[in-house]
């Protein structure tokens, strides 16, 4: 069951997350088991902490080459001291790993919802200086290999309240 968590909080419990604030901007591409890029896409990630609501909401951005746009928003709570997710589109949790002495490692693992055999594991590696991440993403179906992300992005802005409502 999720805690009742405020999002100040959820930066002294996950201290590395709590580095990612802000608005971020990148590149996600989609490899199938043998390698092979299957996408490509631009994304803006806005990651808040906002004062009312879910501690942590982040909201993803995908615009591709051909003109498609998406938005998926992915609003948290906190359960078992990891943030939590279960919502449309995954459920699952992340966290810092507290074994990492550098403090740059964030981990993730989710299912899909409706797809419970598909699921996946990421790990995003954030920059001594918090102005570039890196992220992969191990995704499994019947605990099979069948696809990796590799997403690479760039810090823009701690100031996420400028970029609501505006479009990527």
């Amino acid at each position: 069951m999720a805690e009742t968590v405020s999002s100040n909080e959820l930066k002294i419990i996950m201290p590395l997350l709590a580095r990612h604030e802000g608005v971020w901007e990148g590149c996600y591409r989609h490899f199938d088991a043998a390698g092979n890029k299957t996408d490509e896409h631009l994304s803006r990630l806005i990651c808040r902490f906002p004062d009312t609501g879910h501690p942590y909401h982040q909201t993803n951005h995908y615009r591709w080459a051909d003109g498609r746009r998406e938005v998926r928003d992915f609003p948290a709570g906190v359960e078992k001291g990891r943030l939590k997710w279960d919502n449309e589109f995954i459920i699952g949790w992340a966290c810092d790993v507290a074994l990492d002495d550098f403090r740059r490692t964030t981990m993730l693992n989710w299912t899909r919802t409706g797809e419970p055999d598909l699921y996946l594991y990421e790990m995003i590696q954030l920059s001594d200086d918090g102005q570039s991440r890196s992220r992969v993403w191990q995704w499994f179906k019947a605990d099979r290999l069948f696809q990796r992300t590799l997403v690479d992005e760039t810090f823009v802005t701690r100031d996420w309240q400028a970029y609501e409502g505006q479009d990527f």
